[in-house]
């Protein structure tokens, strides 16, 4: 296969998964999905390793890439079939993502009309708001992974096209749950998944095809490693602190020792904190989704996202660490909270070795907002992250009021939220001078109001209320975000009962400058 082939082999399997992601994003009924974007598409190998991905959600692909192969091992799997999973500790995130995965068949090169044999995987992760948590909304203040909804282990719900309903109905049957159109959605984007990619092998020949996956992980693995081979060999160490668990527990250590030889990359994460009581601990595959995303954004615009572009990296995490923690763990917010700063420590190591590659701290957390009611058919659920400053760079000045890093969401559109959700949005606005000064100035975060015209129940987790993102080179540090009900300060990570009437104001932090001014 030529370069030219390879090049639009590459384009063509990239925009399956992008067409995936519009199919889930339109067939899907609930506002995080179809509005937030909360998402993410991709395509493995019959071995499960990522060939393709569209430009979704880092922290979902991630953390796929780093566990697809053990979830589908062992698998009889089936021409029609689809299994379902949200384990974080079988290679998930947090129970609000499910997973859908189905295999693909085809014919095989020397067998019979009738024969075929499984040649790769479609996948899907999105974000539900409703998993059956203790809480609406689906993201508690949990200390154990049982406050957080219902875990679905492996489970083969689609066998040869038809759907097991009673397997489904486990998770669509959830009090106050309407999933059933979003589920419906995944298994959609899987089918549309499917038949792309049977056209794509009968136009290119199935030994082109299983070629050309080999061929994108190894030219993956070429471009990573000719960019990561400049980094000057060396230790390189740096550590953060997380603001709180969310049960007193204050200033949760990341620590990593970043060891460069060669073109091996090994990053040692055993400083950090032992595993915590609330929920920002996270599974390893967080660690290794936030760690790929961080190296990622050193190498060029064109190289695959593909198992191959992170095959010389090597991650170290203890068991029973807040980075590696151990079942029944709580870890609803460590998939959001957790993996953007584990993000600030890698960035932070890099910036020694490379410092003109490599932004000041963005705003370091999600802002994580899930809100609703549990009363019968009136039932709601809404859940959105809330954008922030990114830091500033050594060439430009940091983007104010995105989603930044590890998630790459929307805001939820007012119009919808309001349509959908009894609340008002009183103000929406940059939160002005919230980023740091500098030669290059951080990003402002932003400023989200709402009213609430009902009585709800109410849980942030968020970060950098106590610590602020970090500038480089003599840059000042972003502006720490802001929880308030009616005026009154709320910690980071809280649950409430709200009445009518009451206000939530939410300023998001800004983020790092860069240089000293």
């Amino acid at each position: 296969m030529s370069p030219i082939d390879l090049a639009i082999f590459i384009s063509r399997v990239e925009s399956i998964c992008a067409e995936m992601g519009a199919i889930l994003q339109r067939a899907a009924f609930s506002p995080n999905i179809k509005d937030r974007l909360d998402f993410s598409c991709a395509l493995f190998d019959a071995s499960g390793e990522l060939f393709a991905q569209a430009a979704h959600i880092p922290v979902h692909l991630g953390s796929m890439a780093y566990a697809m192969t053990s979830i589908v091992e062992g698998v009889d799997w089936q021409e029609g079939d689809m299994l379902v999973v949200n384990d974080p500790f079988l290679g998930g995130t947090h129970l609000p993502d499910v997973t859908v995965i189905a295999p693909v068949f085809a014919r095989k090169l020397s067998g019979t009309a009738d024969e075929t044999e499984l040649i790769c995987f479609v996948a899907n992760r999105a974000h539900h708001a409703n998993i059956g948590a203790t809480t609406p909304g689906s993201m508690p203040l949990s200390n154990s992974m049982d406050q957080e909804g219902l875990v679905i282990p492996p489970s083969i719900f689609v066998r040869k096209g038809k759907v097991d309903e009673k397997i489904l109905a486990q998770f669509t049957g959830l009090p106050g749950a309407n999933t059933t159109g979003d589920f419906a959605a995944q298994m959609s984007a899987n089918r549309i998944g499917i038949e792309r990619l049977r056209a794509l092998v009968s136009s290119v020949g199935l030994d082109q095809f299983m070629l050309g996956i080999g061929l994108i992980n190894d030219y993956g693995e070429k471009l990573a490693r000719s960019v990561l081979r400049k980094i000057p060999d060396g230790r390189y160490h740096f550590s953060d602190l997380m603001d709180d668990d969310g049960f007193g527990h204050l200033d949760v250590v990341l620590d990593v020792n970043l060891a460069v030889s060669g073109e091996s990359i090994i990053l040692d994460f055993s400083g950090s904190s032992k595993q915590v009581e609330g929920n920002i601990n996270c599974p390893v595959s967080v660690v290794a989704a936030a760690v790929f995303y961080a190296f990622r954004c050193l190498l060029p615009e064109q190289t695959p996202n593909c198992a191959g572009t992170f095959r010389c990296i090597s991650i170290g995490v203890p068991a029973g660490s807040v980075l590696n923690a151990e079942r029944p763990a709580a870890t609803a917010a460590g998939n959001v909270e957790t993996s953007m700063r584990i993000v600030d420590v890698v960035l932070g190591a890099l910036s020694k070795a490379v410092p003109n590659e490599v932004p000041a701290a963005s705003q370091g957390t999600m802002n994580n907002v899930a809100m609703g009611a549990r009363d019968g058919d009136d039932s709601w659920d809404y859940y959105e992250t809330i954008a922030g400053g990114m830091g500033a760079s050594e060439s430009e000045n940091g983007h104010s009021g995105v989603q930044c890093h590890m998630t790459n969401t929307l805001n939820t559109p007012i119009e919808s939220l309001e349509s959908h959700f009894p609340i008002r949005i009183m103000e929406y606005a940059l939160r002005e001078n919230s980023g740091g000064q500098g030669v290059r100035v951080g990003g402002d975060g932003l400023i989200r109001e709402f009213l609430f015209l009902e009585p709800t129940e109410l849980t942030l987790l968020t970060e950098r209320r106590r610590h602020s993102p970090w500038g480089l080179f003599g840059g000042e540090p972003g502006a720490r975000g802001k929880n308030s009900l009616d005026g009154r300060l709320l910690p980071g990570k809280c649950h409430e009962r709200v009445n009518a009437g009451q206000v939530l104001r939410i300023e998001t932090p800004g983020g790092g400058g860069y240089g000293q001014a």
